[in-house]
């Protein structure tokens, strides 16, 4: 299979340019880490030249690099100035059962990867300072700021988080950090039921504590707690008091070490089962988590119910129609489409986006259907 390594914006704009004439397609690969190559057609066209940090002001807390940038780089820098991604992005290798390098800066923004601190901190589409990019024609593109959010019209690096790169190839992502709490505490309450874990999660979310996560897994709530130690202290104590029950408390290593688990869904290693993830409304997640668990396999809730990750070999069908949205992320030899059909006005707003992008349809082609990654909002 052809391999493209552009090791310049320029190189690859060219590239681009002459699959758009030919109308060549072209599978856009970070650091294969996504587990989708091979399972689209077209010449591989690899980001990994494109790697590098362009500018980090820890001072400013804003990062500058190359698509290709393998993020273990990026979190080694940021972590000699105690500082890190806030959205906690997952590295799902395990999961996927890939031999991958690992994810790339640009590969997390095009799939909108964000972890359990989502809850508080947001996606990885709202810590996006600037773009730059190279759209299906090979025109290069840029959007927003290097330091500050400076938008006006469409804000184009929303639009690309997510979209899976099916609209255009990023070549540089300007992106906000955040300092590193120097103290994680995970408070957990066991024999709970999802609608006991819902409730519990939504009292202890509407409070001014600042929990960073809260994740629903074999019917343990896990809540975290972050931030400076003597404000910790003060938040846990308070919480206590609310919680009025049992509770079982990690500190330090032991708390980073679990959350790291539920960040990269290590409990989802058994690859002879497909892998599910659910994005539904926050208020549907326990009757839904209920649901799944009564199928047979392994569920886990996260957002406070708005995601759920299910491991299990119930019919594609059946969870298609108890979560519309519902997107295949391990097939395990399944033969169903990882993102599920559109609703036809949403369809036919993602087939314009693509026509304006990608008029001749290289990128990705068949990966969304033709979609700009509704599924993935959130």
């Amino acid at each position: 299979m052809i391999r493209h390594i552009p090791r310049s914006e320029t190189e690859l704009s060219a590239l681009i340019a002459h699959q758009h004439q030919t109308a060549s397609p072209l599978v856009i690969e970070g650091g294969g880490s996504a587990g989708i190559t091979g399972e689209i057609g077209g010449e591989i066209l690899s980001t990994t030249g494109l790697s590098g940090v362009v500018d980090y002001q820890p001072g400013e807390l804003t990062l500058i690099a190359q698509a290709g940038t393998p993020l273990a780089q990026i979190e080694a820098l940021l972590s000699q100035s105690d500082q890190c991604l806030a959205f906690e992005p997952p590295d799902l290798r395990l999961v996927l059962g890939t031999m991958a390098a690992g994810p790339t800066i640009g590969g997390v923004v095009a799939v909108n990867s964000s972890g359990p601190r989502r809850l508080l901190s947001g996606a990885c589409r709202d810590h996006i300072l600037g773009i730059r990019m190279v759209d299906g024609r090979g025109r290069i593109l840029r959007n927003g700021g290097r330091v500050m959010k400076n938008v006006t019209g469409l804000d184009l690096s929303r639009l690309l988080a997510g979209s899976h790169g099916t609209l255009a190839v990023l070549t540089e992502v300007a992106i906000r950090t955040l300092p590193r709490a120097p103290v994680s505490l995970t408070l957990a309450v066991s024999g709970l039921t999802p609608t006991a874990a819902q409730a519990l999660i939504a009292q202890a979310l509407a409070t001014p504590w600042e929990v960073s996560a809260a994740v629903f897994h074999r019917g343990r709530v896990c809540l975290r707690l972050e931030g400076p130690g003597p404000q910790v202290a003060s938040r846990r104590a308070k919480l206590l008091r609310l919680l009025g029950c049992e509770v079982e408390e990690l500190e330090g290593e032991a708390s980073r070490t679990l959350w790291r688990g539920f960040r990269d869904l290590e409990m989802f290693a058994d690859q002879t089962l497909p892998l599910w993830r659910l994005q539904v409304r926050a208020r549907d997640g326990a009757a839904l988590a209920q649901r799944l668990a009564e199928l047979g396999g392994e569920v886990l809730t996260d957002w406070s119910g708005g995601l759920i990750w299910y491991q299990g070999a119930a019919d594609p069908a059946l969870i298609r129609s108890l979560a519309p949205s519902a997107r295949l992320i391990r097939r395990a030899g399944l033969s169903t489409a990882r993102f599920p059909a559109e609703a036809e006005g949403l369809g036919r707003l993602s087939a314009g986006l693509r026509q304006v992008f990608d008029p001749a349809g290289i990128f990705n082609q068949g990966l969304m259907g033709g979609s700009m990654g509704a599924a993935d909002a959130d």
